[in-house]
């Protein structure tokens, strides 16, 4: 809402829940560089033109966010770590893509383990920034509703339970369940639980910089009051964990704890459990697009949607105001790139 208040345009926001009830106040909090993929990754999927212009706006996402709000999120750099000698070589490719780009980035070796030091990376309390950006809003008059479920899509409106707001461009910015929301996105996006928990503060231990392990499955950061926040394990119930439910299950929950014990060391109590829906694409790339006339749909950001969801929506609000979004450009280009390599 604030890109289309910057261009001119009178928006109305509605929420189905509380502001941040959902993925975008309940997750690990990291900010990352990228796209969910590892650059080494992209690059090879998507060209190194694509990857360095996604990898730079992210980038400069992260320092804006740390700028803008000091007290919530701060560039702290991140930990990729090996969990295998496998995933040891593919750090080692990584680090090569990035360097050869020229981004920075370091072999890394310490007490967490063996692998990548990412410093342009950060952390943040996503549900305090949220907040923080809808009382912004507020202040400035914006019309933002929570707790309004939208319940039908119509050409030139939008109908939920309070009432329906009549406009002439709908923008749906939704991560989980987005399919639900627009059915045309039906086996191009689909939505997985993500499962976390957080402890009592934790002085046994120390983690200075949020950390990625194994492939990015296990994630955690120490939060400033030293408590942890660890998610983890959805390939161990793959099947079960593709659903909209978002309520914690006991099999995730409690391999997620034996990992605090045994491999985190932590002995400080849990005291908080909770999921929530996520949207992952095939070809790992967000969903940008007018999925109907003046009917933009902005999601899919395959678990990491704190930087990316940001930027997509941003630019869904230019592109529905016939601006040019250097964002928008980026994904185009990696499409092409990877559908011209597919054939």
């Amino acid at each position: 809402m604030e890109e289309l208040g910057a261009l001119g345009v009178s928006a109305v926001g509605v929420d189905a829940g509380g502001v941040g009830a959902g993925a975008a106040g309940r997750n690990g909090g990291f900010l990352l560089a990228g796209l969910a993929k590892f650059f080494n990754e992209t690059v090879a999927q998507f060209g190194e033109s694509a990857a360095s212009t996604i990898y730079r706006l992210t980038s400069g996402e992260i320092r804006r966010l740390a700028e803008e709000f000091p007290e919530i999120a701060r560039v702290t750099g991140s930990l990729r770590l090996a969990a295998d000698p496998a995933e040891r070589e593919d750090c080692a490719k990584h680090l090569a893509a990035l360097r050869y780009c020229g981004f920075s980035a370091e072999a890394y070796a310490g007490p967490e383990g063996e692998g990548l030091l990412l410093p342009t990376d950060g952390v943040m309390q996503p549900l305090r920034r949220l907040r923080a950006q809808a009382r912004r809003l507020r202040q400035r008059d914006a019309l933002l509703y929570e707790h309004s479920p939208v319940r039908r899509l119509l050409p030139g409106s939008v109908v939920t339970e309070q009432g329906v707001i009549s406009c002439d461009t709908v923008i749906v910015a939704v991560d989980g369940g987005l399919e639900r929301v627009i059915p045309e996105l039906i086996g191009r996006i689909r939505t997985a639980r993500l499962q976390m928990f957080g402890t009592a503060p934790a002085p046994e231990v120390s983690f200075p910089r949020p950390v990625y392990w194994r492939q990015g499955y296990e994630y955690w950061q120490q939060l400033p009051d030293r408590s942890i926040a660890l998610g983890g394990f959805r390939d161990h119930a793959l099947e079960e964990e593709w659903t909209v439910e978002n309520r914690p299950t006991s099999k995730i929950q409690s391999l997620l704890k034996q990992f605090l014990r045994e491999r985190l060391k932590v002995t400080a109590p849990v005291t908080h459990q909770w999921a929530a829906s996520v949207g992952y694409t095939p070809d790992g790339l967000p969903v940008l697009e007018e999925v109907r006339a003046r009917t933009w749909a902005v999601g899919g950001y395959n678990g990491t949607g704190n930087i990316v969801g940001a930027l997509s929506a941003r630019a869904a609000a230019r592109l529905a105001c016939g601006q040019a979004s250097p964002w928008a450009d980026a994904l185009e280009e990696a499409r092409a790139h990877a559908a011209k390599a597919d054939h």
